[in-house]
């Protein structure tokens, strides 16, 4: 019987080259979908290319409280209008200056931009540098979904860490998502669980193995981030994470990929799965 790995690709909208690799991919066939961030000047330009394949591709929301600009400007979040950096959301010594009605009007205003744009609720909720696992976030997926029918499915806590490189990444991040599974699936959310994908970016060359592992032993109930792209000058001023983006994007489309698919008698899922 055939297997099938949900591959979802962080970023679309983050610049052109992630945007236009993540769309070749989707029509290839090579992606169940992507995460998207609405809070760039060029969003509607994006929302329009990525419009026709919301039959056969899962489009969701990337949610995004760091380091770029804010969709709201100047707050308690972003005191110069640009959103801080992890540790300012991450630690509570430092996140205890912020008030959470900023955080939950900068949410509300990306995810009205999206459906707004793409006429319609997004497929799944997940979050750059996994800022939907923070307190201020939960509340918010909480209060905005609590009584809604419709809830979009969550992006869930990775599994246990693997003794690799990774382990300490992996960790972290988990210790992060404690207590959020059981938290929204009580609330009535899916969610897409364990989290797989995450390497070594400063190691491009892991990203094949870890890709190769996931389709051996994810569960079709889980989840592998990708971060294809091409790098451009709009990417470069924006985010730190440049070539290893066209790193994936190689082997998503190699016929490495699709021989590796074969020999696990597995395929990508479809986005409407």
């Amino acid at each position: 019987m055939t297997r099938s790995i949900r591959l979802i690709a962080d970023d679309y909208g983050l610049a052109p080259g992630v945007s236009g690799a993540i769309l070749d991919l989707i029509e290839r066939g090579r992606l169940t979908g992507t995460s998207c961030m609405t809070g760039f000047p060029e969003w509607e330009e994006a929302a329009a290319r990525i419009r026709p394949f919301r039959r056969s591709a899962a489009v969701g929301l990337h949610l995004t409280l760091t380091d770029q600009m804010a969709v709201t400007g100047s707050s308690s979040l972003a005191p110069d209008g640009k959103l801080p950096g992890l540790a300012t959301l991450a630690l509570p010594v430092r996140r205890e200056r912020i008030d959470e009605r900023d955080v939950h009007a900068e949410l509300d205003a990306q995810y009205d931009r999206f459906a707004e744009a793409l006429a319609g609720p997004p497929d799944h909720i997940d979050g750059h540098q996994h800022v939907h696992f923070l307190p201020a976030v939960r509340n918010w997926l909480l209060a905005r979904f609590g009584e809604s029918a419709r809830r979009p499915a969550l992006r869930g806590a990775p599994g246990l860490p693997a003794l690799d490189a990774a382990a300490a990444k992996i960790a972290a991040i988990a210790t992060l998502a404690v207590g959020f599974n059981r938290s929204m699936q009580r609330a009535g959310f899916s969610l897409m669980t364990p989290l797989s994908g995450i390497y070594d970016w400063r190691k491009p060359e892991k990203f094949a193995s870890t890709l190769r592992a996931a389709i051996d032993t994810l569960p079709e109930q889980g989840v592998f981030m990708c971060h294809p792209g091409r790098v451009d000058e709009m990417l470069r001023a924006r985010d730190p994470m440049q070539s290893v983006r066209e790193v994936e994007f190689d082997f998503l489309t190699s016929d490495d990929f699709g021989i590796s698919l074969k020999r696990a008698e597995a395929r990508v899922m479809d986005g409407n799965a």
